[in-house]
């Protein structure tokens, strides 16, 4: 017998159209991928040279259960840098395999049966798992398409209860690409809630700047990563940034669960943080990004889909198709089976998302644009 946490796990909507969309190609049929939030680049070359450096070294053991000590200096050297936030020690830095198991030793630590974290609504879609997986409670706060899906603070104060324990926040979001300005950081920090702050786009921000929510208030722990800035998602590299009085804590649930992160891909981490070129290669392909968002943005605006308020950071352009359909996963569906896209349906990421599509532009300006010509085709097929 299955038991009752695993059978409420939600699934992941977006892996089932990718999955749909694999099976297309397997048969022949050429599918172009919005869908998946992933970077299309290869890491820079200088971090997949520190990968081969360590292998070749022979650097396949165990590190610290917190992580390499070099790599942990490197990032708090980079929050310094980044976000003037220049008291962090490398103890306070815990590396994890990914920020996905980040997010289950963090929330572990501090979330006791039944009580509630609060997210937006909508919200990445895995967010509720991690909450109920772990006899939470999800809260969901809805979040205007007017107002760029942007987190209130009244909104959230309305929301605490006697059992709320913490907010989630995510910006740049994953599905909005959302940005949230230094004010209503602020504002939210200013609750006294403990801040759950996922700042795994943060470099990928196109207009304006990403704040750390560690700049406001220290009653908070930061998710960050690898993955998405310096395109090393198979490398499976997060880390958690924590108040020192956490530590012990969260470190004994990742030496029983986890015991370290892989030995190899943490030197490719410390390459990305400390070799001058790299900041080359991510400046080139946020270049590119903005290139690809610029020109989304306007296609999709002229079949019709609704973008209120642009976003600026992440690579999603989370589009209204209420226009279209109310139901946002067989509209995805359709639109794979007959246009040969693979988009997210909005709904994978709550209630709130439904009428909405989630289009990627991690993929090539040559693919987008034969994505964006596909699908206004289907829509004048569909619509005549």
């Amino acid at each position: 017998m299955i038991c009752r946490r695993v059978r409420d796990v939600k699934r992941f909507l977006v892996m089932d159209v990718l999955e749909k969309a694999q099976a297309m190609e397997r048969a022949g049929e050429p599918v172009i991928h919005l869908e998946v939030g992933e970077p299309d680049f290869a890491a820079p070359r200088a971090v997949l040279q520190a990968a081969v450096d360590a292998l070749q070294r022979g650097e396949t053991h165990y590190t610290h259960s917190l992580g390499l000590w070099q790599l942990r200096e490197a990032l708090c050297a980079y929050y310094a840098k980044t976000y003037g936030v220049s008291d962090l020690e490398p103890d306070q830095i815990l590396v994890t395999s990914g920020s996905s198991p980040a997010f289950l030793v963090a929330l572990s630590t501090l979330m006791d049966h039944g009580e509630e974290v609060i997210l937006s609504n909508p919200h990445y879609a895995c967010y509720p798992s991690f909450v109920s997986f772990l006899n939470g409670v999800p809260k969901l706060v809805p979040v205007e398409e007017e107002d760029g899906f942007q987190l209130r603070a009244e909104a959230v104060r309305r929301a605490i209860g006697p059992r709320t324990r913490a907010m989630l926040i995510n910006s740049p979001s994953n599905p909005t690409g959302t940005l949230m300005d230094k004010e209503h950081l602020e504002a939210l920090a200013d609750l006294g809630l403990w801040v759950l702050s996922d700042e795994i786009y943060h470099g990928l921000v196109y207009e304006g700047r990403a704040h750390s929510i560690l700049e406001f208030t220290r009653k908070a722990i930061v998710f960050n990563g690898f993955s998405k800035l310096f395109a090393m998602t198979g490398l499976r590299l997060g880390y958690l940034v924590v108040p020192k009085d956490l530590v012990r804590s969260m470190q004994a649930l990742m030496q029983n669960f986890f015991i370290s992160a892989n030995s190899v891909s943490q030197r490719a981490g410390l390459a990305a943080l400390t070799v001058p070129e790299v900041q080359d290669d991510v400046s080139r392909m946020v270049r590119i990004y903005d290139e690809r968002r610029r020109f989304m943005i306007q296609r999709l605006r002229a079949m019709g889909f609704g973008i209120a308020v642009e976003p600026t950071g992440a690579f999603y352009v989370f589009a209204n198709a209420k226009k279209f359909s109310s139901n946002s996963l067989a509209l995805a569906f359709e639109i794979l089976e007959k246009a040969h896209v693979g988009v997210t349906p909005g709904v994978d990421f709550g209630s709130r998302g439904e009428g909405y599509l989630r289009f990627s532009y991690a993929n090539s300006l040559e693919n987008i644009a034969e994505a964006m010509d596909r699908l206004e085709r289907f829509l004048a097929q569909r619509n005549p």
